[in-house]
C-alpha cells in the first residue's frame, strides 16, 4: 500500500500540471517552442544542498552542452552518466541533478549529465550518435559508467545501450532506469486504460511527443526511439524501477517479458499503485527504498 507522504504528493500533481487536455499539435507545438525560447539551460543547482561547496561543475562540447560534476574532496572512483526525462521537450530540471548527485555521493562517482537538445525542434537524429559516442568515452575510463535514467531519459539510456552494443564501443557497467519511456509506438493496449488513473502523465500528450521525437512516422518503432522493440541480448545487466499508476507501465512490461525472451539479464521492480517516476520523489518512503535498491544493484 502506498505511503500518505506519495498519495498527498499523487494528490497534488494535477493541481500543479498543466490541463490534460490537447487543443490541438499546433497549437501544443507552438506553446512548447514559446516556452523553449524562454529557458534559461544553465544547471538547476537550486534542489541541491551545498551544490557548490562539494562540487566542482564544468561544461564539455558534444555537439551540445554536457556537463561534468566532480566532487570535492575525494577521487571519483566511476561515473554516473545520467540522461534526464521530461517527454523529450523537457529541460534538466532541479530533481535531475539532486537524484544524481545524490546518487554519485552513495556510489563513489562523478556525474556526467548531457542536455541534449529537445523536441519539438530537434529529433532522436540531432543527439543520439553524440550522445552514444560521449557515453562510450566515459565507458573507456577508469571504472567504467552506470549509465542511468528516468521517463524519457531512462528509454533513452536503453536506446544508447543498444547502440554502444550493436557498434562494439565500451558498454556501461550497469543500466538503471526509473519508469523508462521505452515504447512510444503506444502499441501495447493496457496503456490507453491507465490514462484514466495516471496523475501525471497524459497519454494524448505523449503521442504528439512521441511524434516529435521521431520525426517521421515510421521512425517511431526504430530501436532509437522504441527501444523496447529493438534487440536485448548482450546489453548490461540493468535494473528497472515503476509504479502500476503510471501511463508508461505497460511498456516496462512489455520489456520485461522481451528481455526474458532474450535472456538478459534485468532486474524489474513493480510497485503497485505508485505513481511515475516514484523514485525520484522527495521525502517519500518509496523512494528512499528505491534509492537503496539501486545502490545495492551498482555496487
Amino acid at each position: 500500500m502506498p505511503s500518505r507522504r506519495h498519495d498527498l504528493l499523487a494528490t497534488l500533481v494535477p493541481r500543479i500540471r498543466r490541463s490534460r487536455d490537447l487543443e490541438s499539435e499546433p497549437a501544443e507545438r507552438a506553446r512548447v517552442e514559446a516556452w523553449h525560447r524562454t529557458l534559461d539551460r544553465s544547471l538547476p543547482t537550486r534542489a541541491t544542498p551545498g551544490f557548490a561547496r562539494r562540487w566542482d561543475a564544468s561544461v564539455t562540447d558534444i555537439g551540445f552542452p554536457c556537463h561534468v560534476l566532480t566532487p570535492h574532496g575525494r577521487r571519483p572512483e566511476r561515473t554516473l552518466y545520467y540522461v534526464h526525462g521530461g517527454g523529450y521537450m523537457a529541460p534538466i530540471d532541479a530533481f535531475h541533478v539532486r537524484y544524481a548527485t545524490r546518487l554519485a555521493d552513495a556510489i563513489g562517482a562523478r556525474v556526467v549529465m548531457p542536455d541534449y537538445p529537445l523536441a519539438p525542434e530537434h529529433t532522436w537524429h540531432d543527439s543520439h550518435d553524440a550522445l552514444v559516442a560521449d557515453a562510450a568515452r566515459w565507458a573507456d575510463r577508469e571504472g567504467g559508467i552506470v549509465l542511468a535514467g528516468d521517463s524519457a531519459g531512462g528509454g533513452l539510456a536503453l536506446a544508447m545501450a543498444q547502440s554502444v552494443r550493436d557498434r562494439g564501443l565500451p558498454p556501461a557497467t550497469h543500466l538503471v532506469m526509473h519508469a523508462p519511456w521505452v515504447d512510444l509506438t503506444t502499441s501495447t493496449p493496457e496503456t490507453r486504460e491507465v490514462d484514466a488513473i495516471d496523475p501525471w502523465l497524459f497519454f494524448r500528450k505523449l503521442e504528439v511527443y512521441a511524434d516529435w521525437w521521431a520525426g517521421a512516422s515510421q521512425d517511431l518503432g526504430r530501436p532509437e526511439v522504441s527501444p523496447a522493440l529493438g534487440e536485448l541480448a548482450g546489453l548490461p545487466r540493468a535494473l528497472m524501477l515503476y509504479g502500476t499508476r503510471d501511463l508508461l507501465h505497460p511498456g516496462c512490461r512489455l520489456l520485461v517479458r522481451r528481455a526474458a525472451e532474450a535472456g538478459w539479464d534485468l532486474a524489474s521492480r513493480e510497485e503497485p499503485d505508485l505513481i511515475h517516476v516514484y523514485g525520484l520523489l522527495p521525502f517519500v518512503p518509496e523512494a528512499r527504498r528505491a534509492f537503496a535498491q539501486v545502490v545495492e544493484f551498482v555496487r
